[in-house]
């Protein structure tokens, strides 16, 4: 009997992101999506629907958020003046309401300004 290993598809990519500054943190945050999510910039090729596994690091937050998504956005290259990359999901477990609380906590009254940001 032969192991077969699942699909690339089936394996989540790895991305880390760190946001050093918080107006590039409210550019980036989804509080639109359900459980939160954040856009990354990026160049690299994702499907609808992936699964992400990310390593956040938030401001100058040593203590690296893990967190797993899934991919429901994306944008790309040169859309509509925005900056080509994906928006993520988070997941209600596996980090996710975790880093929706902490970034909705560092961000505070800025949840409700009209500022653009990088999907919205």
């Amino acid at each position: 009997m032969t192991d077969t290993l699942p699909p690339a598809a089936a394996k989540p990519g790895v991305l880390s992101l760190a946001i050093r500054e918080k107006a590039a943190l409210f550019a980036a945050y989804m509080p639109f999506v359900k459980g939160g999510g954040l856009f990354i910039p990026t160049s690299k090729p994702f499907k609808m629907g992936e699964e992400i596994f990310m390593l956040l690091t938030l401001l100058n937050d040593p203590n690296k958020l893990k967190v797993v998504g899934k991919v429901i956005w994306i944008t790309p290259q040169a859309a509509n003046n925005k900056p080509q990359g994906i928006g993520i999901q988070f997941t209600d477990k596996d980090g996710g309401a975790e880093a929706k609380k902490r970034i909705e906590t560092i961000l505070g009254a800025a949840l409700k300004s009209s500022r653009p940001s990088n999907t919205i």
